[in-house]
């Protein structure tokens, strides 16, 4: 268990020459004397705050490299202790708001980024009232040591947040306290008030207990000091990994507030690739339930060598009741049509089913339940925990599903246990803001699956997986290549080592 080191707003160096009296430890008997106890600090600290930052600059451009992967540009970005400016700057929010208790850190926050895209207002979060629209995100860095109440300022940053705003914190690992006491006694680092020892695990039961939940946690910044190509090779290379991510200085939090996505039942698209799969067309479209607002169905015909798009058309006639449009997609790949499907639906919510049946059309409302509750944000189908039927998955298959499943987990440091099931289901506007970042990892995916499983992980939303039965396949032959496609997935994983765990 990685136990954390006493935080501060602005950096976690002070001048040795500062006037204000510290105690070890610092025990404040209420919020008020808490709050003036670290202002007075951080006003002594502000006129050299550019020069321990310069002098430790190695640290902070690791910090702002972690948060540029986490908050994309052009995020309304709120950061909550955020003295003089620099990490909310480094973000390029499209309207930035920066809080901090410190007069003097706000005044010199205010000179250095006068742009209109930034506000700075000097209070402690705990009397902050300013009406906003909500967040995209809000940060806590190395701050809640510093927090006399925390579970009361994740409550105070509820009205605060949307259903996809993310609060992002980091906090410095215990392990590190005894080079933190050897550069205070060399005059490296002056002394500041130590009030809170946290771990991440303190931190995740704070935030349940005040109804966020969790999305990832995770550990970087092993060479906090710069040496050339040393310290981007440990941070890049060595941090994220058993067992050097035990010894890195930052813990990480991504965390959201639980809340319902949308405020009426919403409408479901079910995008259905078909190639070659004329016997089973008529069962989907007969067996498909109508979920929501209303479940229009999209039929995606790839180029079969069938009757498969005729069977779409008869489809679309014979059930003049339901919405269904049909399409011939252009070029070939189950990513594809995946992609053309989707641009076509009208509805809130999207969803994967594939044409061979063997995830049933019954299935579906076990996604959507679990979408519409917020209770999940990306649903993901695992076909590895009940009992398939004899032919449904051979066993190089199986194992192959088992490692990939580990390895993506491991990648995406979140669980996956079948990253191969073709089911999947998001939300519209989640699924325009991973075409939006598409750049950031190529098109690389002719499944379709890892485009939107690298995506979601990039956007911090919480994946589960939703257990099928996995049934045998009753039309027709799979259109998969055990070996050609495995070499691919290791390509895949190559990709998303580099993009997901070294960036």
């Amino acid at each position: 268990m990685s136990e954390t080191a006493p935080q501060q707003t602005a950096a976690p160096e002070a001048p040795a020459a500062t006037q204000v009296p510290l105690d070890r430890p610092f025990r404040p008997a209420d919020l008020a004397e808490c709050n003036q106890r670290i202002r007075e600090y951080f006003d002594t600290l502000a006129p050299d705050r550019d020069r321990w930052r310069k002098k430790n600059l190695g640290y902070y451009l690791e910090l702002e490299r972690i948060y540029r992967f986490l908050v994309p540009p052009g995020s309304r970005v709120l950061e909550v202790g955020c003295g003089t400016g620099d990490l909310l700057a480094a973000l390029k929010p499209k309207a930035g708001v920066g809080v901090d208790l410190s007069p003097s850190m706000i005044e010199h926050a205010r000179t250095k980024y006068p742009g209109t895209e930034f506000t700075f207002v000097a209070s402690a979060i705990e009397d902050y009232d300013t009406p906003s629209e909500p967040f995209d995100y809000i940060i806590l860095s190395d701050l809640v040591g510093f927090l006399y109440d925390i579970e009361a300022v994740f409550e105070k940053l509820k009205p605060y947040c949307h259903p996809r705003t993310r609060l992002v914190m980091n906090f410095h690992s215990r392990l590190w306290q005894p080079a933190f006491s050897a550069a205070e006694m060399f005059g490296l680092k002056a002394r500041q008030p130590m009030l809170n020892w946290v771990t991440s695990e303190d931190i995740d039961g704070m935030l349940r207990l005040r109804g966020f939940d969790v999305v990832r946690r995770f550990s970087r910044i092993i060479a906090p000091k710069r040496f050339p190509l040393l310290s981007a090779l440990a941070n890049r290379f060595l941090a994220p990994f058993w067992p050097f991510r035990h010894l890195c200085v930052s813990n990480i939090v991504v965390a959201r507030l639980f809340q319902k996505p949308f405020a009426r039942p919403p409408k479901v698209s079910v995008v259905c690739p078909c190639r070659n799969e004329a016997g089973n067309i008529p069962r989907i479209a007969e067996r498909l339930p109508q979920m929501g607002a209303g479940t229009e169905l999209i039929f995606v015909e790839g180029n079969s060598t069938d009757d498969t798009y005729d069977r779409c058309v008869k489809a679309q006639r014979d059930h003049p009741e339901m919405e269904i449009q049909v399409h011939k997609q252009p070029s070939k790949g189950k990513g594809d049509a995946v992609r053309l499907g989707f641009a076509k639906a009208t509805g809130d919510v999207l969803m994967i089913l594939d044409a061979d049946l063997t995830v049933t059309p019954e299935d579906l409302p076990h996604f959507y339940d679990a979408l519409e509750s917020g209770r999940v944000e990306f649903v993901n189908g695992s076909r590895l925990v009940y009992p398939m039927e004899q032919e449904a998955m051979r066993f190089l298959n199986l194992c192959a599903n088992k490692f990939f499943g580990h390895a993506f987990s491991f990648l995406m440091e979140q669980r996956v246990k079948d990253t191969l099931c073709g089911t999947k289901v998001l939300t519209k506007a989640d699924y325009e803001k991973i075409v939006a970042g598409r750049a950031y990892f190529g098109d690389f995916d002719p499944f379709g699956d890892f485009d939107l499983l690298f995506g979601a992980a990039k956007l911090q939303l919480k994946i589960q997986d939703v257990p099928i039965r996995y049934r045998d396949r009753t039309y027709g032959t799979t259109n998969i290549s055990r070996f050609r496609h495995g070499l691919l997935l290791f390509r895949m994983c190559g990709l998303a080592l580099w993009r997901l765990k070294c960036q």
